[in-house]
């Protein structure tokens, strides 16, 4: 039985320094690994002319972010209304939200932000929507895009759990 407890243990810790490893990694890479945040963007063409029409994300399922200040990007989804672009940010009021989702209160202190779709890099300001006209059609394209046609209500805006972003220009 101690034999056995000790390879687990061992597993185990492999399995933490491997992690930690991973995360550490990711810190220095192009972009971000899947879940773990990854470092600043080193390649990607800088977009810079009259304002896109945000509609050509309607089908891209993923896009690359990154803040900054600190200097970190993830993944993340994006949504398009009215030529606009959004991206959502789930589970705020939830425990692992709050431990998990540290991106949405740095960007309260430095909102700039690059967008990295395919090869091509914006420069974008977040900019918070809490209520308004907006929230009910962005959150009908969030439920036809990911949520497989489920009714994402207002109120998830509204009281704090679900948290909107439109990708502004930074002007």
């Amino acid at each position: 039985m101690k034999t056995l407890l000790r390879a687990v243990g061992g597993l185990l810790a492999l399995l933490v320094i491997a992690i930690a490893g991973l995360v550490v990694a990711a810190r220095f890479s192009d972009g971000p690994i899947v879940i773990i945040a990854g470092g600043p963007f080193k390649s990607g063409e800088r977009v810079s002319g009259p304002e896109p029409d945000w509609s050509f994300v309607r089908d891209v399922q993923e896009i690359e972010f990154q803040l900054l200040d600190p200097p970190r990007s993830r993944i993340t989804w994006i949504l398009d209304h009215e030529g606009k672009a959004y991206i959502p940010c789930g589970y705020m009021t939830t425990w692992w939200g709050k431990l998990w989702k540290q991106w949405p209160h740095e960007a309260a202190k430095d909102p700039r932000i690059l967008l990295r779709i395919g090869d091509r890099i914006y420069e974008r300001r977040l900019v918070r929507i809490e209520k308004g006209p907006v929230v009910a059609p962005v959150l009908a394209e969030l439920s036809r895009k990911y949520a497989g046609g489920r009714e994402i209500p207002v109120e998830a805006v509204t009281s704090g759990g679900l948290w909107l972003y439109e990708l502004a220009p930074r002007g």
